[in-house]
This record gives structure tokens, C-alpha cells and sequence, in this order.
């Protein structure tokens, strides 16, 4: 199948291509959805963002842009261009499917037909985060689009019991390399839990044990079973359903 190289990054013809084929439900990953020079410039503007932007968190801390949300709902202002070019333009050129004379990108169908919010997390070493369905999940469209830099770490999705209770076994696991893009939709969005591992390493990878193995760049830097970690940032990119026109009426946000 055909691909479009970008610098160092490399997309395929649509996102098809990129579909994890061991999961119930729709789910991609791109292992060279930016390149080196563009994750670079990412994470230099995230370090150079004002000491406000953070929120501090017990053991890790986030940036959210272009604002918090208001009662699941979204001011209205722009992402800032180092958030918009080039992640978004790359979003919304791969097509779902090589079908059609007008093929449909994973945004089609939502409100604004685009991501107009950005959460930042960083992750030190040894840090991760509860399994957890987004509890402002209902404001979003039901699709998520997460880019990783810096580091690789397995992200871990779990399903309930029919009790209702959590099973603690990880049903799949995805490892996100650096520079990589996951999109998860439909139900692996509102129905499974995600969550990371509090832990210094990953530990026994290998094509039994992770769902996205054969789509992964570089899957010999983990022969050995193990990922040791180091700090990975993630951009998560969602389309808030409502947002309000109030913020830009009254000038709360600064120039992008």
C-alpha cells in the first residue's frame, strides 16, 4: 500500500493500513506520524509554556489547551499553532479507507470535524496513571487521538467483570513508541478502561503479549521483553461537542 513520507515521518495512504487488527474495536497506530525534528520542536514549546499553564498533580503534571473545560463545555479560541501544524493538517489527510471518491477522515462526522482541545501529560519514570474511563468523556466525540513523545511506554486497557467490578488483568496492551500516533473509537473509548502502570520498566513485550507488535517501528529495541522507562509526554486530541463563543467575545485568550 502506497505511504506519504513527511521529513522523517512516514503516513500511510489511509488509515486502514494502520488498523490494530487483534482488538474488538476500531483502533490505529501510526509509528511515524512526526518526525524527530518536528517532536523536537514540540516539546521545547510545551517546557517554554508559562509556569500557569501547569496543573501539578501528585506525581505527574498536565497542560490543557486552549483552556479547561466549563461545564463540559469549551471556550471558544484557537489551539496555538505548534499544537495545530503539524498534527492537525496530518489528522485530516489520511482517509479512512482507500475507497470512495471522497474518502472520510476519523474526523469527518464529528461536530467541528476537527480537535479543538489538547491535553498534555508528562509521565516521569515510574509513573502512570489508575485505569479510569474519562470522566468528562460525555463532552467529547467519541474519538481520541494520542501522540507520543520522548519515550515509549505500554498503555494498558482493561474490561469489567459482569459484576461490574474491574478485572485487574490488562486485556490488551498497546506500546506507544515515540513519535507514534493511537487513535482509539467507538466502544475501546466509552466502554474500557485505560490506565499505566506505575512502574520503572515495562516488562515482557512481545508479539503474544502486544496487540499493536506488528505496526510498532521498531520492534527489535524491545526483543528483549522490556522497556525500560524514561519521560514520555502524550498529546491526546478530542473534539469538544459544545463550545461556547463567550471567550472570544470577551478577549480571555491571548495571541497563539
Amino acid at each position: 500500500m502506497a505511504a506519504r513520507g513527511t521529513g522523517d515521518a512516514w503516513l500511510p495512504s489511509s488509515l486502514e493500513a494502520a488498523r490494530i487488527a487483534s482488538l474488538p474495536s476500531t483502533a490505529y497506530y501510526l509509528p511515524n506520524f512526526i518526525s524527530e525534528e518536528e517532536e523536537r520542536l514540540i516539546l521545547d514549546k510545551i517546557a517554554a509554556a508559562p509556569r500557569p499553564r501547569w496543573k501539578q498533580l501528585t506525581h505527574r503534571r498536565l497542560q490543557t489547551w486552549p483552556s479547561d473545560l466549563v461545564n463540559n463545555r469549551l471556550l471558544d479560541a484557537p489551539l496555538p499553532s505548534w499544537l495545530e501544524t503539524p498534527i492537525v493538517p496530518r489528522l485530516l489527510s489520511l482517509p479512512l479507507s482507500d475507497d470512495g471518491d471522497s474518502p472520510k477522515h476519523i474526523f469527518a462526522e464529528s461536530p467541528h470535524q476537527r480537535p479543538n482541545h489538547v491535553l498534555i501529560n508528562e509521565y516521569p519514570p515510574g509513573i502512570g496513571i489508575m485505569p479510569h474511563k474519562l470522566s468528562d468523556g460525555a463532552a467529547y466525540w467519541p474519538v481520541v487521538c494520542t501522540v507520543s513523545l520522548g519515550a515509549s511506554l505500554c498503555l494498558n486497557l482493561y474490561r469489567s467483570k459482569e459484576d461490574g467490578a474491574l478485572d485487574p488483568e490488562p486485556a490488551w496492551r498497546i506500546l506507544q513508541e515515540p513519535r507514534s500516533l493511537l487513535i482509539t473509537t467507538a466502544n475501546l473509548y466509552t466502554d474500557y478502561l485505560h490506565g499505566i502502570a506505575d512502574a520503572e520498566e515495562d516488562l515482557d513485550l512481545s508479539a503474544d503479549t502486544i496487540v499493536n507488535w506488528p505496526l510498532l517501528r521498531d520492534p527489535e529495541a524491545f526483543a528483549g521483553g522490556r522497556n525500560p522507562r524514561q519521560t514520555r509526554t502524550s498529546l491526546t486530541y478530542r473534539d469538544v461537542l459544545q463550545v461556547s463563543k463567550v471567550g472570544a467575545k470577551l478577549g480571555l485568550f491571548g495571541k497563539r
